[in-house]
């Protein structure tokens, strides 16, 4: 008969925590190398998913309509977003680049001729002073390039710079709806994979908090994004129907601040007084009692979109849209209420735990 191995000695406490160190150093640094690797990506591959989950119910009502194709369907929607982001914003880059290179020509040539509007000295109060600002600029207008045409050459320069970046920031958006073109498709089973990662992080509730996020997305796109859409479509319709000058450029200058949460009354006050100073009494009462209410409509109608299917408070995705946006910028407007919600209701779990648990430890009551 052979004798037994001897037993292995049991390993000490700090050998332990040794090898737990060292493996979850060399974790540590996989995840620092692969999150480097990806960081280029990381706007891109947000955008994508933010418009996947958002236009997730769009894509869901096509597919029914065209008989279950869901290849088709996600087709066509990735199209019709292309069609959407590149054509306003095509035309808006191309019109800032000529008016830019035109303006920065004629200044290199001294041909820029400045007309005194006949309206200006209209304004009241500041307007003689600026009607005989502007006359006296005209009139000395070749000393006044001589003077400050670099510094206006410049300021074209910084301009084209800024046009250069909106560019680039329109290209990687139509690349992130390109992705999200792609994600239509296997969206239940991407979904059911994030749900089972939220699940191994956080527990059963962590399943619930990816659905929280999900919804939270929709409710920011159609109270942010859709108001402010239906918001610059009535300020836009009102601008042709009035004969305002440049009402597309307002449209979408009042469409990017309400998005970011400046709000479009920043371009709509000033369109006001403009009417009371250039148009008939009766035209600009009814100009103002039409834009008041554009004006507002945002106020009204995106607490009511957004608070739908949410148990988070209203204000705490409030917070969120604009610590986010003021923070992270444009994806910030997701991001922010997604961090707050789930904090929120973390917090809100933490602190019922431990009466729920009381409850379910209370002795049942007995009958006399």
């Amino acid at each position: 008969m052979t004798d037994a191995p001897a037993p292995k000695p049991p390993r000490s406490t700090d050998a332990i925590a040794i090898d737990l160190a060292i493996r979850m150093g060399f974790l540590a640094l996989f995840a620092y190398l692969s999150l480097r690797l990806v960081a280029p990506f990381a706007a891109i591959v947000t955008w994508s998913v933010v418009l996947a989950v958002a236009l997730h119910p769009v894509y869901a009502w096509l597919a029914a309509r065209l008989g279950g194709r869901r290849k088709l369907a996600a087709t066509l929607l990735t199209l019709v977003g292309l069609l959407v982001i590149l054509g306003p914003a095509a035309a808006l880059v191309t019109s800032t680049v000529r008016s830019v290179t035109g303006f920065a020509e004629k200044i290199r040539t001294q041909s820029l001729e400045l007309k005194v509007p006949t309206w200006l000295s209209e304004i009241p109060v500041i307007g003689p002073d600026l009607n005989e600002a502007w006359s006296m600029m005209t009139g000395n207008l070749e000393t006044f390039l001589h003077d400050y045409g670099a510094t206006v050459l410049n300021l074209g320069t910084h301009l084209l710079g800024i046009a250069a970046g909106l560019a680039g920031g329109i290209l990687q958006f139509a690349i992130s709806m390109i992705i999200a073109g792609f994600l239509f498709v296997p969206g239940h089973k991407l979904a059911e994979g994030i749900r089972h990662f939220g699940r191994r992080i956080i527990g059963d509730r962590g399943a619930g908090f990816v659905d929280l996020a999900g919804a939270t997305i929709r409710n920011v796109a159609r109270g942010v994004i859709g108001v402010s859409l239906l918001q610059a479509l009535l300020l836009g319709i009102g601008l042709i129907v009035a004969d305002v000058p440049a009402a597309g450029l307002l449209t979408l200058a009042a469409l990017i601040l309400a998005i970011v949460q400046i709000g479009a009354a920043v371009v709509i006050l000033p369109l006001v007084i403009w009417a009371w100073t250039s148009m008939g009494t009766l035209p600009a009462l009814l100009f103002t009692a039409y834009m008041v209410p554009v004006a507002t409509v945002d106020n009204i109608l995106r607490p009511i979109v957004m608070a739908q299917g949410l148990t988070t408070p209203m204000l705490v995705i409030l917070l969120g849209v604009i610590g986010g946006t003021v923070s992270f910028g444009l994806i910030g407007l997701f991001m922010g209420p997604i961090v707050l919600a789930v904090f929120y209701e973390l917090l809100m779990f933490w602190v019922e735990a431990p009466r729920a648990l009381a409850a379910d430890d209370a002795p049942a009551p007995t009958e006399d």
